[in-house]
């Protein structure tokens, strides 16, 4: 498919879509009536009832004359109940729905002036730090104190299952391969390149976070390790609203995460924007030692070195949209975002080159620069059909997103005998620009039947192109030497569409969710040639299915108990620049590569999980991986090779717990724990790796109600070792801290948080499997970070429901440069 037909296809799929909706209607009961009384700038909110124990059934809101109509596709008793602040509470008198086809119209209901107003009253609903769905766990951060003036890479750490290494790799539960989502879309960025853009992202700016271990059909399969999806804050409410928020943190260095937020809806039109501005400077202090051997296992020599790295992450971030509401069954919307994010990284390096008998042969001096601006802006336009009250919905989203790199880098590298003569030097100079262009459009339809079922179905395409340059110059003197051996430019286009269904149904105490997704992709890699090295290049093509499943039980009638049981099968594409062949130097010694055999990993994911009264949980999984692709070390000539490699299978199962409950009135415990087993049966460079090792992890938080406006947290985290790859990490611990205090009649608040109090995150660990080699490393970080925020919201109007818009689902992961 070419971009040519891209339009076509998004046609086809809309006439299909809507065509279908004739043969998916149902009959249906319709309950009409009128409101008088009410304030005209509030529109009341009728909810309809079952008469024998007021459950709601359906809700709906009136018009502007209180004219409302509700539709149901069931029988029985029902009444209607209506709260409207400053007014009396109505209850109406039961009536009978005898049949799924019948029109009731019910007499005037006016409602009565509340004898005593109330004056200042604020209601506040407190939202449990972890929520737990049928196919998600969700995670809503502002329940944590300490997390106000932090980046949304700091509360990702946070969150139950979720570790964050210091290069800025997520994993989930022990697994990478993780697909990272902002508002329902992919980020279609390197980890590098995501772990940057997290830092210039307030965590204030969070509004949830959705855990998918084993995301439903409708999402993309990519990401072995499943999807967190980043749910950012979007004001809903009539009139003009807003938040800011404001954060000064020093470490070592300073860093500052900032944030602006409003809405104005008037009529039928809704603006919203969020605005954020950061600046995230810190160090790592890295130790690695590489040990070489004869094949006869004799010690050879040494590398000892020692990295001094700063880091100076800045970046605005925006998002500006309008919904259009065309009429009480359409909407009509538009996003633009964009984001400019510059660094600038500054590496200082000392290593001492040891002989056999371990003393020093040669001193290695080293210093490199690196400026890197990363942008990006995307567009999207999205349409909503509510065909029917009974939840009958058509989508249609389309994106252009367009992402742009400059990256100048310089490399001085010296190697001196201990009489100080040079024995080699190297300099470089060079120019790492890149442009990706991604256009995706989906179709969704959702359809509601009768005894609570739900199928949804609906299209995907995408189209992806990149273009990475890599210019490299040795520098002889005050002249720049084109080098060959490093430069090179590498094109990429990817197609990739999928189409997918998916059933939900409750049946009395049990419920289910079915899920099957197609996708076909089609790679095609250019390498292009120079002086030295000749073109060369890739096409492949890849068509799977993938299923989902989802079974709920709730055996009690006050669903305290619940049982479910889900199983998955997903995908993860390779990065499109890690399928570069091309070798970039990150030091004399350690050398980048790309892998243009990479292969897809596929993985089958199982859990089973029991919960009580959504407040304490326990989940037991398993998972089969194949071909999984994480990063490799190879040493060849003393120098180590760096690249992502296919590893052939891996296992991992475990248990995990979390809940959370009260000690007291105002103390309040939030815990995660999981213990996992990782292992691997592949080879590495005919070196093999046939091991398995279990790992624990614990993370208990404290809240404490000092009073009605002052809390604390405490919390912290402990890991043993865990076994990823050729990688054996080093067990880490740390404690954090936050105080919080309400102001501006509880409309604002002042945080206080200190972060890894006794500065013990320091990550390290085992490099393995290396032939003739062994090799650690050791990192102090700048993570004990005190921090002073305030932030302060003004909201008045009533709330709306948000929309979701998007339809890319899985491209920007994929981004690298």
């Amino acid at each position: 498919m070419t971009n040519k037909n891209f339009n076509y296809v998004i046609l086809f799929f809309t006439f299909f879509l809507i065509q279908s909706l004739q043969f998916v209607s149902a009959q249906h009961a319709t309950i009409t009536g009128k409101v008088a009384g009410g304030t005209p700038e509030i529109l009341p909110v009728v909810r309809l009832c079952n008469s024998a124990d007021s459950t709601l059934v359906k809700a709906a809101i009136c018009d502007s004359l209180g004219n409302f109509e509700i539709e149901i596709t069931k029988t029985g008793s029902f009444l209607i109940i209506i709260d409207q602040l400053d007014y009396l509470k109505f209850v109406s008198q039961p009536f009978e729905v005898a049949s799924d086809s019948s029109q009731i119209q019910l007499p005037l209901i006016t409602l009565k002036a509340a004898s005593t107003q109330l004056q200042d009253v604020v209601i506040t609903v407190k939202k449990p730090f972890i929520e737990r769905k049928i196919d998600r766990v969700i995670v809503n951060p502002d329940a944590l104190v300490g997390s106000t003036g932090t980046t949304a890479l700091e509360l990702l750490e946070k969150a139950p299952g979720i570790i964050v290494d210091f290069n800025g790799n997520i994993s989930l539960k022990g697994k990478s391969g993780v697909q990272v989502f902002i508002d329902n879309k992919p980020t279609y960025m390197s980890q590098e390149d995501l772990a940057g853009y997290l830092r210039s992202l307030p965590s204030n700016s969070v509004a949830s976070i959705e855990i998918m271990t084993n995301p439903p059909a409708r999402y993309d399969a990519s990401g072995n390790a499943g999807i967190i999806n980043i749910i950012l804050k979007k004001l809903k409410e009539k009139g003009f609203n807003g938040g800011i928020t404001l954060s000064y943190g020093q470490g070592r260095y300073m860093r500052t995460n900032n944030s602006f937020t409003f809405n104005y809806r008037v009529n039928k039109i809704n603006l919203f924007t969020t605005l954020g501005v950061s600046q995230n400077n810190s160090y790592q202090d890295l130790d690695i030692n590489r040990y070489y051997y004869t094949p006869g296992g004799q010690f050879s020599s040494a590398f000892l070195q020692n990295s001094y790295i700063k880091r100076q992450f800045g970046g605005k971030t925006g998002k500006i949209g309008m919904d259009w509401y065309v009429s009480k069954k359409s909407t009509i919307g538009v996003v633009f975002s964009g984001s400019h994010d510059p660094s600038l990284t500054t590496n200082n390096n000392s290593a001492n080159i040891l002989a056999a008998d371990s003393s020093i042969a040669a001193v290695v001096s080293a210093y490199s620069k690196s400026r890197n601006l990363w942008y990006n802006g995307s567009a999207n336009i999205n349409y909503t059909l509510k065909i029917d009250s009974l939840g009958k919905e058509l989508s249609i989203n389309a994106d252009y997103i367009r992402y742009k790199s400059e990256h100048d880098q310089t490399l001085e590298n010296t190697t001196r005998a201990n009489d100080g003569t040079i024995i080699n030097s190297l300099n470089l100079e060079s120019s790492l620009p890149a442009d990706i262009d991604i256009k995706t459009a989906k179709i969704d339809y959702v359809n509601p039947f009768k005894n609570n079922g739900r199928l949804e179905f609906g299209v995907k395409t995408a189209f992806v192109s990149t273009d990475n340059t890599a210019d490299f110059y040795d520098v002889v003197g005050t002249s720049l030497v084109p080098n060959y051996t490093f430069s090179n430019r590498f094109l990429y286009k990817e197609n990739n569409n999928a189409a997918y269904a998916n059933y939900a149904q409750e049946i009395g105490k049990f419920a289910f969710q079915l899920g099957l997704r197609f996708e076909s992709i089609r790679m095609q890699g250019n390498q292009l040639g120079n002086p030295l090295v000749s073109d060369s290049s890739f096409s492949r093509m890849y068509n799977s299915l993938f299923p989902t499943a989802y079974f709920s039980y709730t055996p009690d009638s006050s669903k305290y108990h619940q049982i479910g049981l889900s199983f998955g099968r997903r995908i993860d594409y390779p990065n499109y620049q890690d399928m570069n062949p091309f070798t970039y130097p990150m030091d004399a010694y350690t050398y980048y590569a790309g892998n243009p055999f990479l292969k897809p990993t596929f993985s089958y994911n199982f859990e089973l999980t029991y919960s009580y009264k959504n407040a304490f949980s326990v989940t037991v999984d398993y998972s089969l991986v194949h071909n999984l692709i994480n990063e490799t070390n190879e040493q060849v000539n003393n120098i180590y090779y760096s690249r992502p490699g296919n590893y052939g299978n891996q296992t991992a199962y475990g248990i995990s717990v979390s809940g959370e409950f009260s000690i007291t009135k105002w103390w309040n415990v939030q815990y995660y724990s999981e213990m996992k087993n990782i292992g691997y049966n592949t080879s590495i460079y005919n070196q093999p790796l046939v091991e398995n090792r279990w790992y624990w992890y614990v993370g208990p938080a404290f809240k404490f109600q000092i009073t009605p406006k002052f809390t604390a947290d405490l919390a912290g985290s402990y890991q043993t070792r865990i076994l990823s790859g050729q990688f054996l990490t080093i067990p880490i611990t740390q404690m954090r801290v936050g105080l919080a205090y309400k102001i501006l009649k509880e409309k604002g608040s002042i945080k206080l948080s200190l972060s890894d109090v006794f500065h013990s995150n320091k990550p390290g660990g085992d490099i393995r499997n290396i032939a003739n080699s062994e090799a650690n490393w050791l990192s102090k970080l700048d993570t004990r970070v005190l921090t002073i925020g305030f932030s302060y919201r003004f909201s008045k109007g009533k709330a709306l429901n948000a929309r979701e818009s998007g339809s890319s689902d899985s491209e920007k992961q994929r981004v690298d440069h």
